[in-house]
């Protein structure tokens, strides 16, 4: 019975249950505790879910958790210590990004994985990463500007 699967979460090697085939979003909610990463509409709709696969965003609500195994996946928890925000996630506050939230943990993992990509990202390639999500408070424009807000203070690092 040596059966070793696992994935890596925020840095930290986790097994995978091998009786059961829950999603990746399960899995982080329900067995790490992870709660960060929301459940919101379970069809690739919303981005709510959205967390970072080996670097790229990834919709966590239909993913299997099979299809993580061995792969590293960061959430929202795992972008800074707890203690310290990193500059995106200061950005968002700055700019009073979010009015109810929900939506902003997957944003927030879209806007990084853009901006570790993409340092400087023009307006138009920010609204195209974030074309997944929905968020239906109607704080788009300042959500852009968290990111923009973001770039800029991490350029000056």
């Amino acid at each position: 019975m040596g059966d070793n699967r696992s994935l890596t979460v925020n840095g930290e090697t986790r097994a995978i249950p091998v009786d059961e085939e829950p999603s990746l979003l399960l899995f982080l909610r329900n067995e790490l505790g992870l709660r960060g990463t929301r459940f919101g509409c379970g069809l690739e709709q919303c981005g709510a879910c959205m967390v970072l696969v080996d670097g790229q965003p990834q919709f966590s609500c239909t993913m299997p958790l099979s299809q993580a195994e061995g792969k590293s996946i960061t959430t929202i928890e795992g972008l800074s210590p707890p203690d310290k925000l990193d500059p995106l996630r200061q950005a968002f506050l700055d700019e009073q990004a979010g009015q109810c939230g929900y939506c902003l943990s997957g944003i927030i993992m879209s806007a990084s994985a853009l901006l570790s990509r993409n340092p400087l990202p023009s307006r138009a390639e920010i609204v195209d990463a974030l074309d997944k999500h929905l968020c239906r408070c109607g704080s788009q424009p300042r959500i852009v500007r968290a990111i923009e807000r973001a770039a800029k203070a991490l350029q000056a690092q």
